[in-house]
């Protein structure tokens, strides 16, 4: 088999280079502006700044309640040790088993707290009346 020559390359890729532009393309400008346009209608970049600062904010309470409640509610409640250490036994027919009462109520100020957080900074910046309402 021989070799093409330069010439019959360059027709070959002349050629492929024709049919391809033959080939329709999708109308990217399109796609795009009704991406931005779902984006804008839909308030995902909102949605996305929410759900950063809500995991910081969360972080942060976690924190505050781990650092501080804990160890002052283990302070308060009978026994040793944090609040998030807090346990009680219950037996039944011979076996025993732990309940990690503490870790649950630790979880749960936790929860209440970021909840709190949340809707004071919604409600203290008024940002409950800059969510478009949908027709």
């Amino acid at each position: 088999m021989r070799e093409p020559t330069k010439a019959e390359v360059l027709k070959s890729v002349e050629v492929a280079r024709e049919e391809l532009e033959k080939i329709p393309l999708p109308n990217m400008k399109g796609h795009l502006s009704g991406f931005m346009t779902f984006v804008r209608e839909q308030g995902v970049v909102g949605l996305a700044v929410g759900l950063v600062l809500g995991t910081q904010v969360k972080t942060l309470v976690d924190q505050i309640v781990a650092s501080f409640l804990n160890p002052l509610l283990g302070l308060i409640l009978p026994g040793g040790g944090t609040l998030a250490q807090k346990t009680f036994s219950l037996t039944l027919f011979g076996k025993t088993a732990d309940f990690g009462y503490g870790a649950f109520i630790a979880v749960l100020i936790s929860f209440l707290a970021v909840a709190a957080v949340v809707y004071f900074i919604v409600k203290g910046l008024r940002l409950d009346k800059i969510d478009k309402k949908k027709a």
